[in-house]
């Protein structure tokens, strides 16, 4: 088995933003020459996710959307007397920052209508994805 750390670097426009890397983590994954593994995709921010859903602008609006019912940008939380955006904190709980996923013959196994998406939280800034490619 052999292991690859890559970095992959983003740049958001928004402040709630979620951006498809799917396209951009298959070319990283073309470039360790491994056939099949585990890819893990993590963020290293506290206020984003990595997550995994359909591409379609309707549903992208709904999840944002949810987002901001289940967790109201404009509340009193504790933790904006420091930073004032503990709901991006909040809402990066809830999504998760990191998703591990199977490839085979150099490319994502992933379903039909599903792409790979980093989610930021607390934009717009440019932010680093740690992926590591585990396989053979």
């Amino acid at each position: 088995m052999q292991v690859f750390n890559k970095t992959l670097d983003i740049n958001t426009s928004k402040r709630v933003e979620m951006v498809d890397i799917t396209e951009d983590v298959e070319i990283i994954l073309k470039t360790v020459s491994l056939s099949q593994g585990i890819i893990n995709i993590f963020s290293r921010h506290s206020t984003s996710a990595i997550i995994i859903n359909e591409h379609e602008t309707n549903l992208l609006r709904d999840l944002e959307d949810t987002l901001e019912a289940l967790v109201p940008e404009n509340e009193e939380y504790g933790h904006n007397t420091i930073d004032n955006n503990a709901d991006a904190h909040v809402r990066a709980v809830l999504l998760g920052g990191s998703q591990s996923l199977p490839f085979e013959n150099g490319k994502l196994d992933l379903g039909t209508w599903q792409s790979l998406f980093f989610v930021d939280l607390d934009g717009p800034r440019t932010r680093k994805i740690k992926i590591t490619i585990m396989g053979e």
